[in-house]
């Protein structure tokens, strides 16, 4: 399994069990951030937070040849909205970010706008898996988890994340023949009576 694919798998699940939204709640608000027709100006995050924000958010879902990139998905719309209409996650994103500037500069002297691809790189890598984490690097652990479930939510809930995952949601089937037998190869089953 793929990254892409292994983290939409988790976005729903872990968006609602971090922050108690339900699956229709995140739509809901997928859908609002990206029917706006204005140019989008945060209310919740700063400037630096804003375009820290992006910059995240696609290290966590980069542009590839199947989809766009977390921002080409409105996912730091849909963050700053979150944080609007769910107070309780503003002070763990607010740190987080703090958190990883402050991180940044204790390595290299710079925030993590202007680190490089590679200093930003060794940060992520740091926090990004938690059973591998340094005692010390617990609260950036946690910022990160929670980032990466917002992004994940955020992407796999808007039009390109649709896509992107080729659901195929309540479409009309007119005579069900059963599991393609690729699938079944693959899983190491058999219908009873066939081989």
């Amino acid at each position: 399994m793929k990254r892409r694919e292994a983290v939409g798998t988790m976005a729903l699940a872990s968006l609602a069990a971090a922050y108690r939204w339900t699956p229709a709640e995140a739509q809901r608000v997928a859908k609002l951030v990206r029917e706006s027709v204005t140019p989008y100006a945060p209310t919740f995050f700063t400037a630096h937070e804003w375009e820290t924000v992006k910059v995240l958010a696609d290290l966590v879902i980069p542009r590839d040849e199947r989809s766009g990139s977390a921002t080409d998905a409105a996912v730091p719309e849909f963050m700053d909205f979150m944080m609007g209409d769910r107070p309780d996650g503003q002070v763990p994103m607010r740190g987080g970010l703090a958190w990883l500037d402050n991180e940044c500069y204790e390595r290299s002297g710079k925030t993590f706008l202007q680190c490089s691809e590679s200093e930003r790189s060794a940060v992520l890598d740091d926090i990004a898996w938690p059973k591998k984490a340094k005692p010390e690097h617990t609260q950036g652990v946690a910022f990160f988890n929670m980032f990466r479930d917002l992004t994940a939510s955020g992407f796999w809930t808007s039009k390109i994340g649709v896509t992107d995952l080729d659901y195929q949601g309540n479409t009309f089937v007119a005579e069900w023949k059963g599991c393609p037998d690729a699938a079944l190869r693959k899983l190491g089953v058999t219908y009873e009576g066939t081989e």
